[in-house]
């Protein structure tokens, strides 16, 4: 019975892992796009009504003799992951064209990075998190060299080496957690923590080191987001926009179990927020003020994602030093991995559908881009204006909601860098704005999105202005999903 309960709590994963299967033995015999496209749609679909079923049953619990648990912290990006599968999946209907031959393996890998991101959120043992960890990063290092040209195959080529380096990094520090305390358990692990003495400590911090370095490649944070812009151009579009949204809510979902549940205590804390409150203050100046001499659209979104990742480590530094709450920061990024979420899928997505019709991934060549296709403009406005953190939009509220957590940790000045940073964002984000409202065209040819394009960017612009006019439903439930960690 107990068994049982098991893979039922597994059950959104689950339903990801066998469609991807069986699209790609389908595709051996039956050669359809719209049944390939249609499964991978119903995959989502089912793993959103299973995961629904398990908040209705109140299944939370652990699973498989504790390797994981379904808790509020695992649902929330079950339902997180499977949504922006979804938009992705809307999004390279067209796009995928460009590799007909091998679309069934392109969706089934889609789902099944999906489904390694889910684990990640819901793992709680070190083995079982480095093996899900593997699962979803060799799934994403195909994707990025789908293309098969120079430059996909070079982002891939780039990705796949930094990724077993971080890896090999990340495995070293949980070697380290392992030989303190004897259990690969972040509930043991947790309690050794507890008891460390001064003897443990130095070998504690040098395995939170490792840890936040390996995960950090994840982040996309600096100083380990060398792969960022090259792998952003050169992958397939709807893979940057899943690899900016997905692998970045992944590492951060996985970071936060770690950190939170083993590593939680507050003799050690202190010096893992410090760690990544140093880090959120370099990565969101590196990240904005390269961003400003970028004249591709993929790597300037490339690097204001190192500004974002910035953004979100503000939340894991935000620890009340006073009480060592953990919840308080948590929720914040809990938060702003959602607005961020729909905002840089939107974005993507208009950039899809504008570059498919231009053929070019050039700033210069947006310019006119309102009188050719307004909605298309108006939506990537819309994005790019929640990007820089401009009310009435999802990116303003994740701002204020994280740089509060901020405030009531004592981290003033990390929120004046933060502001600053906002400042400097504002004007690479507003330079693609005025390129398309105020430069003339050099074309009067209508640029259009396809059915599935416009649905996409539909559910992203639509989220954005959803969550900035009225975030309480959001907040309630990132701070819901933020209590499992307690303090």
């Amino acid at each position: 019975m107990d068994q049982l309960a098991s893979v039922d709590r597994l059950g959104p994963e689950l339903i990801l892992l066998a469609f991807a299967g069986i699209i790609v033995l389908t595709d051996l015999v039956v050669q359809r796009r719209w049944l390939v496209v249609g499964s991978s749609l119903l995959a989502v679909a089912g793993s959103l009504i299973w995961a629904g079923t398990l908040v209705a049953r109140d299944m939370e619990g652990s699973a498989f003799n504790g390797l994981l648990v379904v808790d509020n912290f695992s649902l929330f990006f079950n339902f997180l992951f499977a949504g922006i599968a979804a938009v992705v999946i809307l999004a390279s209907i067209d796009y995928s064209e460009r590799f007909s031959r091998y679309q069934a393996e392109y969706y089934a890998l889609i789902l099944v990075s999906a489904a390694g991101m889910m684990l990640l959120a819901s793992t709680v043992d070190l083995i079982a998190i480095f093996v899900v960890l593997e699962l979803t990063s060799i799934s994403l290092y195909v994707l990025v060299a789908f293309l098969k040209d120079v430059r996909s195959s070079e982002a891939g080529l780039k990705y796949l080496l930094l990724g077993a380096l971080s890896a090999a990094v990340t495995l070293y520090g949980m070697a380290i957690l392992f030989g303190l305390s004897g259990s690969t358990s972040l509930a043991d692990i947790g309690d050794v923590v507890a008891a460390a003495n001064d003897d443990t400590r130095a070998a504690l911090v040098m395995a939170t080191v490792f840890l936040a370095a390996g995960l950090g490649f994840k982040m996309a944070a600096v100083p380990f987001q060398m792969w960022v812009p090259d792998v952003y151009e050169g992958a397939p579009t709807p893979v940057t926009a899943y690899l900016s949204v997905g692998s970045k809510a992944a590492g951060f979902a996985v970071v936060m179990r770690i950190f939170f549940e083993a590593l939680g205590d507050h003799s050690i804390s202190g010096d893992w927020s410090n760690m990544f409150a140093a880090i959120a203050a370099i990565s969101m100046s590196l990240g904005n003020l390269v961003a400003i001499s970028q004249s591709n659209i993929k790597r300037m979104l490339g690097y204001s994602s190192i500004a974002q990742a910035g953004y979100l480590l503000v939340g894991l530094a935000a620890i009340s030093a006073a009480e060592g709450e953990l919840s308080l920061g948590g929720s914040g990024v809990i938060f702003f991995l959602a607005a961020y979420a729909f905002t840089n899928l939107g974005a993507f997505v208009a950039v899809i559908a504008i570059s498919n019709r231009i053929n070019s991934d050039d700033i210069g060549d947006y310019a006119g881009m309102f009188r050719r296709a307004p909605l298309l403009a108006l939506c990537l406005t819309l994005c790019l204006v929640s990007l820089t953190g401009i009310p009435p939009t999802a990116g303003f509220v994740a701002k204020v909601y994280i740089f509060n957590a901020a405030v009531q940790s004592d981290l003033v000045w990390l929120v004046i860098v933060g502001v600053l940073n906002s400042v400097v964002s504002a004007y690479y984000y507003l330079r693609v704005v005025l390129q398309m409202y105020l430069e003339a065209p050099p074309s009067e040819e209508r640029v259009s999105a396809g059915p599935s394009l416009g649905l996409a960017m539909a559910i992203a612009s639509g989220g954005v202005l959803f969550i900035g006019i009225l975030p309480f439903p959001l907040l309630e439930v990132s701070e819901t999903a933020a209590r499992v960690f307690g303090s």
